[in-house]
C-alpha cells in the first residue's frame, strides 16, 4: 500500500507495527508529529528504544538513510530531548 510506513526508508515492519501502537499509522501522521515526538511515544512502550531508531525516524521523514544524517543533526536531537526521557546509546 502506498501509505505503508514500512515503505519509507529506514522503517521496517517491526518499527511500523510499533508506530501504529502509539497512534502513528500513516506517513502523513509521522511527518505531522515529527521524528522526535514519534521517538518519545515509542519510548513509552519500549523504554529500551535506542538512538539509532530516532535517527532512522528522522531519516525516514527526510527521505535519507539514517547513517547519512550529519553529526551535528544527531547531536542537536540529543540536546533537545525533554527532561525525564532516558536515552539509551547505541
Amino acid at each position: 500500500m502506498k501509505n505503508d510506513l514500512s515503505g519509507l526508508i529506514n522503517i521496517g515492519k517491526d518499527t511500523e507495527a510499533k508506530l501504529k501502537q502509539v497512534g502513528i499509522d500513516s506517513i502523513e501522521k509521522l511527518k505531522e508529529v515529527g521524528s522526535e515526538e514519534a521517538f518519545i511515544r515509542l519510548q513509552t512502550i519500549d523504554p529500551g528504544t535506542c538512538l539509532s531508531l530516532l535517527y532512522g525516524l528522522d531519516g525516514a521523514v527526510n527521505n535519507m538513510k539514517w547513517n547519512k544524517l550529519s553529526s551535528e543533526r544527531k547531536q542537536n536531537q540529543i540536546i533537545r530531548r525533554p527532561k525525564g526521557y532516558a536515552i539509551k546509546a547505541d
